[in-house]
């Protein structure tokens, strides 16, 4: 965004408050998809500010809070709004624009429950669905690797997504893949035994083993041969779309998402009694509350519980 599109309330407010912008939304979020989303939420804020002929000076925390309250009832909505705009708001305090953060001193909604509406998927599902795929094609042993990675990681798919050839390391008895995680994190998963066998028969397929190792390693279709593949890697938004679509030809509901494999690999592990540090350490969360959410073993037994209700 360029310094003569920022909405008025920001060129109003001087040269502090242009700077603190352009630092906000070119430079301060290395992540392009936190960037993104603060920077709508707060180009968001600045034209409803402008809108009713606001300036920065006049932002008080009663304004704040009005504007988060404008955001009801999506709680997601509001903490990201909050979370954005503090950000925001502690650049135009640093940089001398506005005397103090009228957004710190907002609380955030409630959250009404510690459970995730990730929605969830079993194992039993998993095996149904890597069943059902049509191994016939090259796009098949593709879908087939992508899925199974999902189920076999617990991944998140951006982190799939960006998975190249030089990702897939081979270390002699085994091989791994190296994901490259949220705030620039890495790690290394080793690849399971049946995995390792189809993301082989998979590449395989795509004559992709001698490609650059920058290459994509779960690849598009080449429009124009149906069963050859490009180079470039697949985005998030294709693996949700080929998962929807394995979903509906096995017979399985279309709303389970790729975050629902996180779910059943955190669940399936814990009622293994694995230790909570190791699942929270192969999702890659950084605190154990967040691994928490995505278990769904008291879900469980509240739902046997119901079965049992005498009527």
């Amino acid at each position: 965004m360029h310094v003569d599109d920022y909405p008025a309330i920001i060129r109003n407010g001087g040269p502090g408050a242009c700077y603190a912008a352009d630092e906000f939304f070119r430079a301060r979020l290395s992540n392009p998809h936190t960037r993104r989303a603060y920077g709508r939420m707060a180009v968001r804020f600045l034209q409803w500010c402008d809108q009713r002929e606001l300036q920065l000076r006049d932002i008080t925390p009663g304004i704040a809070a009005r504007f988060i309250d404008h955001l009801a009832p999506s709680i997601a909505t509001q903490k990201l709004a909050l979370a954005a705009l503090r950000q925001f708001f502690d650049l135009l305090v640093t940089r001398h624009a506005v005397l103090l953060n009228p957004f710190q001193s907002v609380r955030g909604p409630p959250r009404g429950s510690n459970d995730g509406k990730t929605p969830e998927i079993s194992p039993d599902q998993v095996r149904r669905l890597l069943a059902a795929i049509d191994l016939s094609r090259p796009v098949g042993l593709r879908d087939r690797a992508v899925i199974a990675t999902l189920a076999m990681t617990g991944a998140r798919v951006g982190a799939i997504a960006q998975l190249r050839l030089r990702d897939l390391r081979d270390y002699g008895e085994y091989r791994s893949l190296r994901f490259r995680e949220k705030r620039g994190k890495e790690r290394e998963i080793p690849v399971r035994f049946d995995l390792d066998r189809w993301i082989a028969a998979y590449l395989a397929a795509a004559d992709a083993l001698d490609d650059p190792p920058d290459s994509g390693l779960f690849r598009a279709i080449d429009s124009r041969f149906p069963n050859r593949f490009k180079r470039s890697g697949l985005g998030p938004w294709t693996i949700r779309a080929l998962l929807k679509r394995r979903l509906a030809d096995a017979g399985l509901p279309t709303f389970i998402t790729p975050h629902s494999f996180r779910a059943m690999v955190v669940t399936d592990l814990l009622e293994q009694s694995v230790p909570m540090e190791d699942v929270q350490y192969l999702v890659g969360h950084s605190h154990p509350s967040t691994t928490q959410i995505y278990d769904r073993r008291q879900r469980r037994v509240t739902r046997n519980l119901v079965e049992r209700i005498s009527v």
